[in-house]
């Protein structure tokens, strides 16, 4: 930003009485030198104060080596990968709402990648297991990942986030509405809330909105019917589908405008995934991460996360003009 102070002076403005003496002007000028100085300089005491926290967050971090027990394909540009924490109890137990995710790393890759826990609490204390769904993207961490084997060792984080506090839309007689709404990969965190169990057979209409492109992009169908039975209605959305498909097509937004339905807002409780928020939160190690903290829209490539913020904007309007109220949607971030 730039400020220049512009006078139009004719031949004879010497003369005029209106004109203020050039000393004034020079000191304006300075004034306004100075000003824009200060600003600059607090711009970037700020900004290299954010990287400086980042960058001591980034350096506390507490990595545990753990296998890997399973990489298997999920859908198209998905993988279903499983990592034996038996041998790290308190990394395990750590894990105590859906919701919550980690950083991992692959071996001589310092760049990590942030995941979130895809099976509910109970498998990780029961089983010592972490399960992930992991989308495959040229050249990321998470590409490399999918392209270990059975016996790989990676490096895992601390678990993180406060995940979803479902306490706040209970009990499910209070809050029988309960809308849910994931595309792409942020199923994984919707998938250990579901099977983790938050009463929704008690409660008259749960919906899951979940987007995808088509139906090979779509992982956990093999899970629909059980999380049916379990009271959750499904409805897939697809941006891109086939000439077969006779379901909801489009966007997640547009899809739950047309139907809507609710009935009370008083008594609705929303379910918002934030996994690509919870990537640009705490990874800052560059400028670009820090950008990427201030304005996730600077992000180059990275057009599905511009789609997901418009996604998650416009729901969480539409749902608060209706009368639902914002400490009922419930974010993992």
């Amino acid at each position: 930003m730039s400020v220049t102070t512009s006078l139009s002076l004719s031949p004879h403005a010497h003369l005029s009485p209106l004109l203020p003496p050039m000393s004034i002007l020079r000191r304006l000028n300075l004034h306004n030198h100075l000003n824009l100085r200060s600003r600059s300089r607090s711009r970037n005491h700020r900004l290299f104060r954010s990287l400086a926290v980042a960058a001591v967050r980034q350096d506390t971090t507490v990595w545990t080596q753990a296998p890997l027990t399973e990489i298997e394909p999920a859908a198209e540009s998905l993988f279903h990968v499983t990592i034996d924490v038996s041998d790290a109890p308190d990394l395990a137990v750590s894990h105590t709402r859906p919701g919550q995710y980690l950083q991992l790393r692959v071996p001589d890759v310092e760049k990590p990648s942030f995941l979130a826990i895809a099976s509910p609490p109970s498998l990780s204390e029961a089983r010592g297991a972490f399960e992930f769904l992991v989308k495959s993207v040229a050249g990321s961490t998470a590409e490399l990942l999918c392209g270990l084997k059975k016996g790989d060792v990676v490096e895992l984080s601390q678990v993180m986030g406060r995940g979803f506090d479902i306490d706040r839309v209970d009990p499910p007689e209070s809050f029988p509405t309960l809308l849910i709404f994931a595309t792409g990969s942020g199923i994984s965190s919707i998938r250990s809330l579901i099977e983790s169990g938050f009463s929704a057979d008690k409660r008259s209409d749960v919906r899951l909105y979940y987007g995808a492109r088509n139906l090979k992009r779509m992982a956990y169908q093999d899970r629909f019917k059980d999380w049916e039975s379990s009271g959750v209605k499904i409805v897939p959305v697809l941006s891109q589908p086939d000439g077969n498909w006779t379901g909801e097509s489009g966007y997640v937004q547009a899809a739950f405008t047309r139907a809507k339905q609710i009935y009370s807002p008083q008594s609705t409780g929303v379910v918002l995934c934030g996994q690509k928020q919870m990537t640009e939160k705490y990874f800052a190690g560059s400028v670009i991460s820090w950008l990427r903290n201030v304005n996730p829209y600077l992000l180059i490539g990275r057009v599905g996360m511009g789609c997901w913020f418009r996604m998650e904007n416009e729901i969480t309007s539409i749902l608060v003009a209706d009368g639902v109220s914002s400490e009922k949607i419930l974010k993992n971030f």
